[in-house]
């Protein structure tokens, strides 16, 4: 397994210290690129609110959309650029970059069931123990889709972001893969303080599901269990089951839900992963997780 090949780095402050650098040429990367980039997508904005497209919150829905994947092909072209100047410019080997599904369709359709999995029972729980109800059911397909397709962006950019850059570049300075996790989950709960009804359980369950995210990568270091976990867990999330993203509302959703129990059950305003119901699947779903890498095969099976 590619695991196997994923060997522990020595510390060293030099090390640490170039990584910091690195870092900063990233932000500036990601920066340069992301201006160019936003700047044509203001010039694709301009006719579609000339021809009035934006009564409807279209033209608004498309530039969200258009924004999102700028910000992901940013940080893609961050990661690499680094990841070539770093063989000429910085002195240790080059960091690997894995965003490959040859080998790794297990784990990437993992990512998929994680997010089904926990979101099924997260809802059935509160379905049964009366934290919400069903108001309605409406199907909007160009809505699904356009969300569907705008959280793939959103998760490309967060995960190559914090877990391809931030987490695999603190693991290739030497620094503890556990503590790599904890300090690259601490900066992607930091990075969502500004979202609204923000508190400190959706504080501490966004620390968790940077874990989450992280807890396959510190082993394979594959992007792509990740990008799918976040991926649908967000979608699942709004879209589908009515439920705020990380404080968020994206609008229409397949269900109407009407909040009638605990907000330690629902999550209240900031949406199900802030909730208590949220914080203990996660923790499931992470000790499993790690169980499975850290736990030699014959010795499960016993």
């Amino acid at each position: 397994m590619y695991r196997n090949k994923v060997y522990p780095t020595p510390f060293s402050w030099k090390r640490l210290g170039w990584f910091v650098m690195e870092i900063l040429l990233f932000i500036a990367i990601l920066s340069i690129v992301y201006g160019f980039l936003f700047v044509l997508a203001g010039l694709v904005r301009m006719p579609l609110s000339e021809l009035g497209i934006n009564e409807n919150g279209t033209a608004e829905d498309s530039f969200m959309l258009l924004s999102e994947s700028v910000l992901a092909v940013g940080s893609v072209a961050g990661l690499l650029a680094v990841h070539k100047l770093g063989r000429k410019v910085f002195p240790h080997p080059a960091f690997p970059i894995d965003l490959s599904l040859k080998g790794h369709e297990r784990e990437s359709l993992a990512g998929v069931g994680v997010a089904t999995g926990l979101y099924a029972m997260g809802f059935l729980l509160n379905l049964l123990l009366g934290g919400v109800t069903v108001a309605g059911v409406h199907f909007h397909a160009s809505s699904l889709l356009q969300t569907w397709v705008f959280f793939f962006f959103v998760a490309v950019f967060e995960e190559t972001m914090c877990r391809g850059f931030l987490l695999g570049r603190m693991m290739d300075a030497g620094v503890n893969k556990f503590v790599a996790l904890f300090l690259s989950s601490a900066v992607f709960a930091i990075l969502h303080l500004a979202n609204p009804n923000f508190a400190a359980l959706p504080f501490v369950n966004l620390l968790l599901a940077g874990v989450l995210l992280g807890s396959a990568y510190i082993y394979t270091r594959n992007l792509w269990f990740a990008i799918l976990l976040h991926w649908f867990w967000n979608w699942l999330q709004g879209p589908v089951l009515g439920f705020e993203v990380s404080g968020n509302s994206f609008g229409e959703s397949l269900l109407t839900l009407e909040r009638t129990g605990s907000t330690l059950l629902t999550g209240g305003s900031f949406g199900f992963e802030g909730s208590l119901t949220c914080t203990v699947l996660m923790l499931i779903c992470i000790f499993l997780i790690i169980r499975h890498y850290e736990v030699p095969k014959h010795k499960l099976h016993k």
